[in-house]
């Protein structure tokens, strides 16, 4: 209760906090925050020319397959890497100001988020585009983004925690993040991997359980509710795990930066 004490005095800072992660990521570019919805564009086309070919998946819809899979994988990537980040590339701060170190990996996450926000328009752009139309169960595609934001900060803590400590924990994300990435089907099927002896791979993996559900709510139809659970309770473990490593190491956060 005391950390959510402190989080809500230090609203404001989070706020901007959250605004300088934005700033800082297109400071240098001409179009700003306009890249959020020019790189996914980008990157579907070519995952859809060449995974449409080697895969032959000719589908009019496989566009908005790829894409919504890869909002979600960017959105996790992206927000648990700044978040490993966050302690370290905040600690002039650290070093002269009291201010709950909470907040550091908690935004990192957030502006990622208001980013991913962003995006969706690219993807309701090319949904309509290719005649993926909304329907009402499009709107339960926010139980799968409240489970995502409550993983990524999860994993962001525990990696915060542990990045501050092992620097090598970056180089070490970045190849785990690749794994993840392939174990997501986010460019191709899953049925064929579902019916062989690798399925274990994708059945125990709680960023596919979401990309899956979310899919499923942009394409219209039913969640897998034994998927939502699955996820929302490796959610809830991760982010009470990751909140207590964080608030037991935090002091120690200084003597290593």
């Amino acid at each position: 209760m005391t950390g959510i004490k402190e989080l809500y005095q230090y609203r404001d800072l989070f706020c901007e906090l959250v605004r300088k992660g934005i700033r800082l990521k297109y400071r240098r570019s001409y179009l700003g925050v306009v890249w959020s919805m020019i790189e996914p564009l980008l990157t579907m086309i070519v995952l859809t020319v060449v995974f449409g070919t080697l895969l032959g998946h000719h589908e009019k819809t496989f566009p908005v397959y790829i894409l919504s899979g890869r909002l979600i994988y960017t959105l996790f990537s992206q927000s648990t890497t700044g978040a490993l980040k966050s302690i370290r590339q905040n600690e002039g701060l650290i070093k002269k100001v009291f201010v709950p170190k909470l907040l550091y990996p908690l935004s990192s996450v957030a502006f990622n988020y208001v980013l991913f926000l962003i995006s969706l328009v690219v993807l309701a752009g090319v949904s309509l585009v290719l005649g993926v139309y909304p329907t009402i169960k499009m709107l339960m595609a926010i139980l799968p983004l409240i489970v995502l934001f409550f993983m990524s900060v999860g994993v962001g803590l525990i990696l915060s925690t542990l990045g501050s400590f092992f620097r090598d924990l970056e180089y070490l994300w970045n190849v785990g993040l690749m794994l993840v990435m392939y174990a997501s089907a986010i460019f191709y099927y899953p049925d064929a991997i579902l019916e062989s002896k690798v399925s274990w791979i994708l059945s125990y993996n709680p960023l596919f359980c979401v990309i899956s559900n979310f899919r499923s709510c942009i394409f219209g139809e039913s969640m897998d509710m034994t998927m939502l659970g699955y996820s929302a309770g490796f959610a809830m473990t991760v982010l009470v795990v990751g909140y207590i490593i964080f608030e037991k190491n935090k002091n120690k956060f200084i003597l290593h930066l």
